[in-house]
C-alpha cells in the first residue's frame, strides 16, 4: 500500500504545488523545522527595528488534528482546485472513505470501526494531503503573515502605537476558518507571545481574543 501512495504522491504533488501555501515548512522537500524557526525569528526581529514597535505571536494547536480533521468532501473540493484531475480527487476522496480499523494486542483484537474521517497515521499519503486540506488560508504582509509547520500555526503581527487591528482580525479570520473546515482549535495548548524591546512596556496592548477564552 506504502509503494502505491509513494507512486499516487509523485504524480499529485506536482500537480498542485503550485497553489500550496508558499509558508507552510513540513513535508517539502529541502525545507524542514530550522527554515520555519528562522523565518519566523527574521521577520519578528524586521518588526522590532522601528523604535516602539511591538511584535505579537499567537502559536494554534489543533485537537486530533490528523485523527479527526479531514472531511473527505472538503478535500475533493480543494484537489480539483489545486489542478489535480477528477479521477485522482475521486481516488483519494475513496481511499480515505469508509475505512475499517481494529486494534490487535497479542490474541486479543478489538472491534472494527468505519471511518470517514481524518487520514491513517503513519502512511505515506496523509502529511501531503494534511497540508494540502489546510493551504486555502494564506496570509502575508508587510506587518502580519501566518505561517505552518505541518499542524502548528503561528500569527506573526507587528503591533505600532498601539494599532493591532490587522493582527487581530487575521486571528479572528483564521479561527472563523478553522471552524468552517471542521479544525478543532485547542485553546488550553494556544498561546500568544508578546516581544518589546521597549523599557516600558505600552499599557494599550490587551491579550488577543482566542476560541475558549
Amino acid at each position: 500500500m506504502k509503494a502505491l501512495e509513494r507512486i499516487v504522491l509523485r504524480h499529485l504533488r506536482p500537480l498542485v504545488s503550485p497553489n500550496m501555501d508558499p509558508l507552510q515548512f513540513a513535508y517539502q522537500p529541502s525545507i524542514g523545522v530550522d527554515d520555519a524557526v528562522i523565518y519566523l525569528l527574521q521577520r519578528s526581529l524586521s518588526h522590532l527595528e522601528d523604535a516602539g514597535n511591538t511584535v505579537r505571536i499567537t502559536f494554534f494547536d489543533f485537537s486530533s488534528a490528523f485523527n479527526n480533521t479531514i472531511h473527505p468532501s472538503l478535500l475533493r473540493v480543494k484537489l480539483e482546485r489545486a489542478g489535480a484531475s477528477d479521477q485522482l480527487a475521486a481516488w483519494v476522496t475513496n481511499y480515505l472513505t469508509d475505512r475499517p480499523q481494529f486494534v490487535r494486542l497479542q490474541d486479543c483484537v478489538s472491534d472494527v470501526v468505519v471511518c470517514s474521517t481524518g487520514a491513517p497515521q503513519g502512511t505515506v499519503l496523509s502529511p501531503f494531503l494534511f497540508t494540502l486540506y489546510t493551504s486555502d488560508f494564506t496570509y502575508s504582509t508587510d506587518s502580519c503573515h501566518l505561517q505552518k509547520f505541518s499542524d502548528d500555526t503561528a500569527i506573526v503581527g507587528c503591533v505600532s502605537e498601539g494599532n493591532d487591528c490587522e493582527y487581530r482580525k487575521v486571528i479572528m479570520d483564521f479561527v472563523d476558518w478553522c471552524e468552517l473546515n471542521h479544525l478543532q482549535v485547542n485553546a488550553s495548548k494556544t498561546k500568544e507571545m508578546v516581544i518589546d524591546f521597549s523599557r516600558k512596556p505600552s499599557a494599550d496592548i490587551a491579550p488577543a481574543e482566542h476560541p475558549g477564552t
